[in-house]
């Protein structure tokens, strides 16, 4: 009777467990061949021929070495035609991305300099759903006539995708693009010395590190971990952006110069919000809130951060200026076409070049030019210096741990804002971005329910990095990476080699919903599926779900049913 009854209980759960997806590995590299079988042995040559062959959940490793393009997937139908290196448009599904992947510890280069075509260029052109490009280096995007505006290196149109560790650089116009789409995360990637000398606009107008320009209703855009410096135009640039956009814990620096040199060339400005060109009649009736939060800005020619015209308020959260001219900038219009003050401004600090300007009425308060008895100096700062801020990333592709622009012990600005429901470590927040005392993979002592990026639960259940990643939205991150469990990963910011090993970005969360006077209450890319919320103010609170993972409701209830009526016949 045991063993029929272990039987039918181990027959059972097979019949109502989900079947496992099988997930294929496909590898690429320099001197494969399309014609090969796609094995580690006999690697395929080009991304377009993994596309043909992989499906959802499946992995492409691409191998070190230069891929280089001379030609586009089409041909200029004109000057004004835009053709692309690479075209992505076979899509995966919700917790089975398709990953392309470079090979672990290699780094696949690809170089789009040989394409000459005379149109518009894109490098990678990014029209599928639910993919993850992780760990390549892009390069040498051109333009090859004065008809357009900007070319790019990565141009985005698709939605619930994953760009990490992409090094994008030496694009003559923006390196990573977001068109259109919703819940897309841009995680711990670079951009810089990109310069748009033939942009029919005027050179250096286009040549962005970062672009988000998307329609209405395309939420959950999320930059994580960025980083932006000697692009001819703005850092990060939202200008046309119809839906809300997050940017959190990334820098911005020298931007506005021609690459590697003080000589101005386009706009400058490290952080820039919306304004939709400045035309009221361009202005939509529901002008999107972006959120810039834990960010550094140094050193741009221009702005700092910038509500650039935008005719809606923005959130500025725990952001820090320096030597930027100004470094907030608060301007915005109103339907007529007048000035005004916009933005929503807490736990900022401001220091060098120009503190501010256009701040008449502004929404501020526990930012270190409106705290009563505060003051900035240099010794505030326990390094404030340039140099460093390009060094490389972590093995897990997170930035840097050096001192630049942390608070020096002792600091006055130590304790000094107010609790926008990020993490933070002490009586209150710090002023800027970088919080003192704040342990990695922890909610902070004053984390609050639902709160954004790390708040009320620990951030990932390998450790992660709340202060520099955001992970563990409202509890502990789940085993898919980024979205369906919540959060960034079981390994942390990045989800120990990977995040997104299966889950879509942000499937429940998306970018932060605003409730009260602006304070984020939804998180970033908070998915669904994951731990609810931790307790309020307990910085390592997990309500873990007590199901038996892979076995579905139905199925244990009947074995429990059957182990009863075990029980009942031994009597």
């Amino acid at each position: 009777m045991k063993k029929a009854l272990l039987s039918l209980i181990t027959l059972s759960a097979g019949a109502l467990a989900p079947a496992a997806a099988r997930a294929a590995t496909y590898y690429v590299a320099p001197s494969g061949s399309d014609s090969a079988a796609g094995t580690e042995g006999a690697p395929w040559k080009s991304m377009a021929k993994a596309q043909t062959m992989a499906a959802a959940g499946d992995t492409v490793l691409f191998r070190a070495g230069r891929y280089d393009y001379a030609a586009g997937t089409t041909t200029c139908s004109s000057g004004t035609a835009t053709i692309s290196g690479v075209v992505l448009n076979k899509s995966g599904s919700a917790g089975n991305l398709i990953k392309y992947w470079a090979y672990p510890g290699e780094l696949p280069v690809l170089d789009f300099d040989g394409i000459h075509d005379s149109c518009r260029i894109r490098g990678i052109s990014v029209q599928a759903n639910y993919i993850h490009l992780k760990g390549f280096e892009l390069k040498g995007v051109r333009q090859n006539n004065n008809l357009n505006h900007e070319s790019w290196g990565v141009w985005i149109s698709g939605s619930n995708n994953i760009f990490e560790m992409l090094n994008i650089h030496h694009i003559m116009g923006a390196g990573l693009f977001i068109q259109k789409g919703g819940n897309n995360l841009v995680l711990n990637c670079d951009s810089h010395d990109n310069l748009d000398e033939m942009t029919s606009n005027g050179a250096g107008e286009s040549a962005d590190g970062f672009g988000c320009h998307i329609s209405a209703g395309d939420s959950g855009n999320v930059f994580r971990g960025c980083r932006a410096w000697w692009n001819a135009d703005d850092g990060y640039d939202f200008i046309n952006a119809f839906d809300a956009c997050t940017v959190e814990y990334s820098w911005a620096w020298y931007n506005g110069y021609r690459p590697g040199t003080m000589t101005g060339i386009g706009n400058g400005n490290g952080f820039k919000g919306g304004g939709y060109g400045a035309d009221p009649a361009d202005f939509p009736a529901n002008p999107a809130r972006h959120t810039t939060r834990s960010c550094l800005a140094v050193a741009n020619r221009a702005a700092g951060f910038y509500a650039n015209h935008h005719p809606n308020s923005c959130y500025f959260y725990n952001n820090t200026g320096y030597g930027n001219n100004p470094n907030f900038n608060m301007l915005g219009m109103n339907s007529s076409g007048g000035d005004i003050t916009v933005g929503v401004y807490r736990n900022n600090l401001a220091f060098s070049g120009s503190l501010y300007s256009n701040r008449n009425g502004a929404d501020e308060m526990y930012n270190s030019w409106t705290v009563a008895g505060v003051t900035v100096n240099a010794s505030d700062f326990q390094n404030t210096s340039v140099t460093g801020l390009d060094a490389p990333r972590k093995a897990d592709g997170s930035l840097p741990d050096i001192p630049n622009f942390h608070l020096a012990a002792g600091s006055d600005l130590i304790d000094k804002g107010t609790n926008v429901m990020l993490p933070y470590a002490g009586s209150a927040p710090d002023l800027g971005a970088f919080e003192t005392g704040l342990v990695p993979g922890t909610g902070g002592s004053g984390a609050g329910t639902g709160g954004a990026a790390g708040a009320g639960g620990r951030a990932g259940a390998g450790g992660g990095a709340s202060a520099t990643g955001g992970a563990g939205v409202g509890g502990r991150a789940g085993s898919d990476g980024v979205g369906s469990g919540g959060g960034v990963g079981s390994g942390g910011s990045t989800g120990g080699a990977a995040p997104g090993s299966g889950g879509a970005v942000g499937s429940g969360g998306g970018a932060p919903s605003s409730g009260g006077a602006g304070v984020p209450t939804g998180g970033a890319s908070a998915g669904t599926g994951g731990a609810a919320t931790g307790g309020t103010g307990n910085p390592g609170a997990c309500a873990c779900s007590t199901a038996t993972p892979g076995v579905p409701a139905p199925a244990l209830a009947f074995l429990a049913w059957l182990v009863l009526l075990g029980r009942r016949r031994r009597h």
